[in-house]
């Protein structure tokens, strides 16, 4: 009897699994260390000039002016209005009371408001950041920043 032999012919394949093993090891390194770098560098920001933002015309434009001394001026008018000064508070609570208040009554009126802010150069990030968190509070969805031009 005569056997018949079957030969095996070299397999061309790339064997894979490895590679999957590497690229499942380093997606859990880059899973732990992603939250890590994500701490902030200290930098000096240079000063440069911004586009100017869209207004609406119709809306009521709610300007807040945070000073130095960390209090709170704001004017409610058609336009941007930094020297104007109808308000003001010497704290945040009393900064986001008035903002409600100021919320609640346009738009039971139907009134659409725009709210920028101007902070003083002096003033910290934190101070900004605190008043941006305490319009929101105040039912303020889109806040704009105003900056001067060097």
């Amino acid at each position: 009897m005569a056997r018949i032999r079957n030969r095996r012919k070299p397999v061309a394949e790339m064997n894979v699994v490895p590679y999957i093993d590497v690229m499942l090891v380093l997606l859990v390194i880059f899973m732990v260390t992603a939250p890590m770098l994500n701490q902030g560098v200290k930098v000096d920001l240079p000063q440069v000039s911004s586009e100017v933002l869209p207004q609406n015309n119709d809306a009521q434009v709610l300007t807040i002016s945070i000073k130095a001394d960390k209090t709170y001026y704001w004017n409610m008018g058609n336009e941007v209005d930094t020297e104007t000064v109808q308000d003001q508070a010497l704290t945040l609570e009393e900064m986001t009371r008035a903002v409600t208040a100021i919320m609640n009554q346009n738009r039971s009126q139907g009134k659409q408001i725009q709210v920028f802010v101007r902070g003083d150069k002096a003033v910290d990030y934190g101070s900004v950041m605190n008043a941006m968190g305490g319009l929101q509070q105040a039912g303020v969805g889109n806040v704009g920043l105003i900056t001067e031009a060097p």
